[in-house]
């Protein structure tokens, strides 16, 4: 029988709200089985942008990571907002180490191809080392990841934190029984943005049709669920979408939020 492995990705408006991330840092921190935490970077980079008078240029929500840009993402993902992670999580007894896809070359991407768009410096993920990641894990290290990667050229790379968060999950699931879950300021995915009451509690390949060609589920929520449902054709035991705060009972019931299933 596998190991048990929670995979949580955290982002939205947690990151950038310091008793948001505490409480949930906290709840984190608690629980007992192995565990890999990968963090999104919130509006904080923007804000070192803007003091750095680096211009933030977005399409559709998605960040344009130009040099300029690539350089202040590596400073904050990688740097201020990763450690801070670290830091307090190590305060609170759980012995985290810090990780972008550089170190120790746990994942490795390549630079998005333009088509209609070019987002500049954004890695699509190519390779992930579980090998290692699993040897930090089975020696009672807590994986802390930045959205950051890197390319077989060296350089960094601005990576989607739901995509890497998949991509890790269904590299793990070769050894560990996998629960990924995706944790932000809303109750799981809704079928009406304007009332955080309106959970979808479940979620399938064909309702998940339904919803895009309603338009009830659009923009930044259909990667993550592709993401999601990728990860469970792929071999991950579980995904969830819920609130920061329902993390712990959607680890020990798995009734919180949204359930995606096959």
């Amino acid at each position: 029988m596998k190991q048990k492995l929670n995979i949580i990705k955290i982002g939205g408006n947690v990151i950038d709200n310091p008793r948001s991330l505490a409480q949930f840092l906290k709840d984190f921190a608690a629980l007992t089985e192995a565990k890999i935490l990968i963090h999104g970077g919130g509006k904080i980079a923007t804000k070192i942008a803007v003091k750095l008078d680096v211009e933030t240029k977005m399409v559709d929500g998605r960040r344009i990571t130009d040099l300029p840009m690539l350089e202040v993402v590596t400073m904050v993902y990688g740097g201020l907002v990763n450690k801070q992670v670290v830091a307090q999580l190590q305060a609170l007894g759980c012995n985290a180490i810090g990780l972008t896809g550089a170190d120790a070359g746990v994942i490795l991407a390549r630079k998005r191809p333009v088509k209609e768009i070019d987002y500049g410096y954004v890695g699509d993920v190519e390779k992930v080392d579980s090998f290692i990641i699993k040897n930090f894990v089975d020696n009672g290290l807590t994986p802390v990841f930045a959205p950051l990667t890197y390319d077989k050229d060296g350089n960094m790379l601005n990576t989607n934190a739901d995509t890497q968060a998949s991509s890790v999950a269904v590299a793990m699931a070769n050894d560990f029984e996998v629960n990924l879950i995706y944790c932000f300021e809303k109750k799981g995915v809704l079928s009406d943005p304007d009332d955080n009451d309106s959970v979808i509690p479940t979620l399938t390949p064909a309702i998940y049709a339904e919803h895009k060609a309603s338009g009830t589920i659009n923009a930044g929520m259909i990667p993550k669920l592709d993401n999601a449902f990728a990860a469970l054709q792929k071999g991950v035991s579980k995904v969830i979408i819920c609130h920061a705060d329902e993390l712990q009972a959607a680890v020990a019931h798995g009734e919180s939020g949204t359930q995606i299933i096959l």
